[in-house]
């Protein structure tokens, strides 16, 4: 009888620790979902520092186009 409950003791506590030792294995889904993010942050940080870096660059130009498109009525094209 002792002998019995030993061993089911025994066998609970492995498939306690078989299962705590699959929640920490199990990670590819998460890891996958994070460098997505990651990835994501990355894209927009490089996204608004080229828009600050090139910022006079891109005003310039809409002013530029805007002269132009104001202009084409009154001359034959843009420079």
């Amino acid at each position: 009888m002792l002998q019995n409950v030993g061993i089911r003791a025994v066998v609970a506590f492995q498939g306690l620790m078989n299962a705590i030792e699959s929640k920490f294995q199990d990670e590819e889904g998460q890891t996958l979902a994070e460098y997505g993010l990651i990835m994501a942050v990355i894209a927009v940080a490089v996204v608004v520092a080229a828009g600050v870096a090139f910022r006079g660059a891109i005003i310039g130009a809409f002013d530029s186009a805007t002269e132009c498109l104001s202009a084409a009525s009154t001359t034959a094209g843009c420079s």
